[in-house]
């Protein structure tokens, strides 16, 4: 027999909250207590675990979702789930609870499609704002927005109300600089320069669902306002006086684009405020050898107040947003990097006549820095989209039932990853925000970094046209930095489109349907006698089938891995077809023959719905050339071509030569910020 009982006594601290183990029974145990008001911390494992509730009342928040815990609920948590109880009555909340290992059951969590699903949640997928002083080239198109792009759309396929939000961050002194280059007002150039990023972003095939565009925005300086201030009434961000740094010429103040110097993290050169190599901020007066952009005197330091946070006193509330969603490790070294720090007192508000004042009247002739801006421009956005869609959703009572998911340049991850949730916290101290982060590398252009400065790019609008969007699409899919730096080489684009899509994709396609012509009149034949090879390829194709979905999910997303996986699927049906052709043309196999041919016709179905995140033109026209339907709906099976069913694959057109290499690497307008988001 074995008798445990509840003892205050022998609490320790674990999980946030304080807990006992129970010992003997062949698994784990413990008891624990959630104090009223709090909550154990969020967290996930290989266990499987129950709770039982013995007193108290609160909520379980399992992957984002409450239900109610009270004495006498029982609560098993699967493989991988994240859970946390919270205490939100005026006792103490006491439950015991069991965990054990299970690896057939962990396995079979970890791949359970409905667990990774959001469920009915709202999924707002953010693609960082871009700079409006210049249009999109390929390293841009590369990263978030293409990336938000395939994730919003595959989530759709399976069923997930989820929404592209962009827009243009008019406010940023980029915009400013551009300007004076160009002789004209900021909010021109703003204007100007945001309307060609949503042209580049069409002609790419990403029409996001809200554009916001923030000095058009109706209710948005004022929404602002009121973000800011609820900021500064948490008591954290204060008037605070701070030596910066001014032209010794001007006297301009300077901070971002007019300023360089060294990094004070990694000593790299960088602008001011970030550093895009290590990802760390700067305040400019800790930059090394800090020269002005507006003159070669040595800018002079001036103590100036501003609106400042101690950023370094909120490393616990960190640490807790980023064990609830999905933040890479990249991210999680950057923050302990961060945190570190014996201080990390970021300013808020910098001087300049181009942006938003607060409210608050404590400092004269700033703006709201742009970067702590953005976080609220995200929730305006969502507000803005709810207006469109009949919900009721307001930037001013964030939803603890919205899931977030950014996509950013690694040069943002500080401002995304570490500044935001903190000021959300601040603002809406009630709201925990749930957050997933998908953080590209810069992309090379020939193996030196995209530059407008030095005339080194390839512009959108370049190289994208209805017949070749499909083919960047795909190239920019396998090549983009995912996990690190990679390179964006013409001659490999070239040589890609040529030997892969066109000499592999489209030729086994032609040829597909040149032998549905000759051998079935055009028609798919049905499937006859099969072959155990037969049956192990379509084995494959399920396999195939399950790799590009676990490339696309939320928990497991990597357009590099899904593109692989689909030039996977069509080099496994080309050498399939070369095998089945020795004996295609026998007479005492023609049953076995038609097996293989409507295998082949079954891979380009899968194609043509697998296809549709990464190169939804494509996917449209093999699913008509194939009789079908343009595909709505992710596959949950290999699927036969419905017998009979007119095909056209050798009519069809899928990809058309590059008719722009010549073009070389050609001067462009401005780019849109020189952070490369």
């Amino acid at each position: 027999m074995i008798f445990s009982r509840y003892d205050a006594r022998a609490l320790h601290d674990a999980f946030g909250i304080r807990m006992s183990s129970i010992e003997g029974l062949g698994v784990g145990a413990g008891w624990g207590r959630v104090a009223p008001g709090q909550a154990s911390t969020g967290h996930q494992h290989d266990e499987t675990e129950f709770f039982v509730i013995v007193a108290g009342r609160g909520e379980f928040v399992v992957d984002g979702r409450r239900h109610p815990a009270e004495p006498g609920t029982l609560a098993l948590f699967e493989p991988f789930e994240t859970h946390v109880l919270e205490n939100t009555g005026d006792t103490d909340l006491i439950f015991v609870t069991q965990y054990w290992r299970d690896a057939g059951r962990a396995l079979k969590s970890a791949d359970n499609a409905e667990r990774r699903a959001f469920g009915d949640r709202p999924v707002f997928v953010f693609s960082t704002p871009p700079t409006p002083n210049g249009d999109l080239h390929l390293g841009h198109l590369s990263g978030p927005y293409l990336g938000a792009d395939a994730f919003v759309r595959f989530q759709r396929m399976n069923g997930t109300e989820a929404w592209h939000l962009t827009g243009s961050d008019d406010y940023q002194s980029y915009v400013v600089g551009a300007a004076r280059q160009e002789g004209r007002e900021p909010a021109e150039t703003a204007a100007h320069y945001s309307a060609e990023i949503a042209r580049t972003l069409d002609l790419m095939d990403i029409r996001p669902d809200q554009y916001t565009v923030t000095d058009a925005e109706p209710g948005y300086r004022d929404g602002l306002r009121d973000f800011f201030s609820r900021v500064v009434a948490s008591g954290w961000a204060t008037v605070t006086e701070k030596d910066a740094l001014f032209d010794a010429e001007s006297g301009q103040y300077l901070y971002e684009v007019d300023v360089k110097g060294g990094c004070p993290g990694c000593g790299s050169g960088t602008s001011g405020n970030i550093c895009e190599e290590c990802g760390e901020p700067n305040t400019v007066v800790d930059l090394a050898e800090p020269r002005s952009a507006g003159s070669a005197a040595e800018p002079r330091r001036a103590p100036l107040a501003r609106y400042s946070l101690p950023l370094h006193l909120f490393r616990d509330e960190v640490t807790a947003h980023h064990r609830l969603g999905r933040v890479p490790a990249r991210l999680r070294e950057l923050s302990d990097r961060l945190f570190a720090r014996p201080a990390m007192d970021i300013p808020l508000t910098h001087p300049s006549s181009w942006g938003v004042p607060p409210a608050e009247t404590d400092v004269d002739g700033q703006v709201i820095w742009v970067w702590p801006e953005m976080s609220y421009g995200f929730l305006h956005g969502i507000q803005s989209l709810g207006l469109r869609l009949g919900r009721d959703w307001k930037a001013a009572e964030p939803d603890q039932d919205w899931k977030i998911v950014h996509f950013f340049g690694y040069d943002n991850s500080f401002y995304h990853s570490v500044l935001y949730p903190v000021l959300y916290r601040l603002a809406h101290p009630d709201w925990e925000p749930d957050i997933d982060y998908h953080v590209n590398e810069f992309y090379l252009l020939e193996g030196s970094k995209f530059s407008t400065s030095r005339r080194h790019a390839i512009w959108g609008k370049e190289i994208l046209t209805p017949d070749s969007v499909d083919a960047v699409r795909y190239f920019l899919s396998r090549s983009r930095p995912e996990g690190e730096r990679t390179d964006f080489r013409r001659a490999h684009y070239a040589r890609t489109l040529d030997e892969t899509l066109i000499g592999t994709w489209q030729r086994w396609l032609h040829d597909l349907g040149a032998r549905v012509v000759k051998h079935y009149d055009g028609k798919a034949p049905d499937a006859g006698n099969w072959t155990p090879e037969h049956s192990a390829f379509l084995a494959r194709l399920g396999a195939r089938l399950a790799a590009v979905g676990g490339s696309l999910r939320a928990d497991g997303f990597s357009l590099n891995q899904a593109a692989a996986e689909l030039d996977g699927l069509v080099e496994d049906t080309v050498r399939f077809s070369r095998q089945e052709a020795l004996t295609a043309q026998s007479a005492g196999w023609q049953d076995e023959a038609r097996t293989a041919v409507a295998l082949e016709l079954a891979a380009a179905r899968l194609l043509a719905h697998v296809a549709v995140p990464v190169m939804p033109r494509f996917a449209g026209r093999l699913a008509a050339a194939l009789g079908l339907p343009e595909p709505t709906s992710w596959p949950q099976t290999v699927e036969l071509v419905a017998p009979d069913s007119e095909i056209r694959l050798a009519e069809t057109v899928f990809f058309q030569p590059d008719d722009t290499s010549g073009t070389g690497l050609r001067p462009a307008e401005q780019a849109a910020g020189e952070g490369d988001r």
